[in-house]
């Protein structure tokens, strides 16, 4: 009785422990303003009359696609889930969620350094590789000819996604879960896994949202702290 009595106390405290410990679900945008967030618009250096691409509208992030540029968070992020929910409002278009990101203007002196998962209409879920590499399965099939890989301008820096027919029609909602732990990266698109690499050049950064050419809402950008298991904590 006693070792019965010791082993629901046992139990009861690593629930109890586990519970507390849960990671806490932040949004990343308050729905209100662009607190925590800064804009990098090339246009938007020599004439302060250029539009902002980033606005807030009915509670939601709202990239108008144009001027081009990009929407960079303050802090730096590691190992985490982050739940993007979005839409085109209008014609389908361009987009996407940059992760790990740093160096800014890295690439066509547009692009900070980082890895892109596309939202690109009929194309969400692909990585394109800005200054930073990846690893996927099917390298050279997804890729193309390996000679012309790369990570600057003019290589092959696209790597083609895993499904078809994932998106959801033109105007409806998206779910993208976008998981980093370490070096590895996975991508979800309304339940279905669209993308998986690993060995990734970076796995720590900002996140940034695009204006790509097209309009694009977002109601969620929810990120989750996912703590890495080591041998020591078995």
């Amino acid at each position: 009785m006693k070792h019965l009595f010791l082993l629901s106390f046992v139990v009861t405290a690593f629930t109890s422990c586990n519970v507390s410990n849960q990671p806490e679900t932040t949004s990343l945008f308050n729905g209100v303003d662009l607190t925590g967030w800064h804009v990098d618009v090339p246009a938007m250096d020599n004439n302060p009359d250029t539009i902002n691409p980033f606005i807030v509208r009915d509670g939601m992030l709202v990239s108008l696609g144009t001027p081009a540029g990009h929407l960079i968070t303050d802090s730096v992020y590691q190992n985490y889930s982050l739940v993007a929910e979005y839409r085109f409002t209008g014609e389908p278009g361009n987009c996407g969620v940059l992760i790990h990101a740093s160096t800014p203007r890295a690439l066509y002196k547009m692009f900070p350094k980082s890895l892109e998962v596309q939202m690109f209409h009929e194309n969400a879920g692909d990585f394109w590789c800005i200054v930073e590499d990846i690893v996927v399965p099917d390298m050279e099939k997804r890729r193309g000819q390996k000679e012309e890989w790369g990570i600057t301008e003019g290589k092959k820096r696209r790597i083609l996604n895993m499904t078809d027919d994932s998106e959801s029609p033109v105007g409806e909602w998206n779910t993208m879960v976008i998981e980093c732990v370490m070096n590895e990266v996975k991508v979800w698109l309304n339940g279905d896994l669209v993308n998986y690499g690993y060995d990734c050049t970076a796995n720590k950064g900002q996140i940034a949202v695009q204006a790509e050419g097209s309009e694009v809402e977002f109601r969620k950008l929810d990120l989750t702290p996912i703590e890495k298991i080591t041998e020591t904590d078995i």
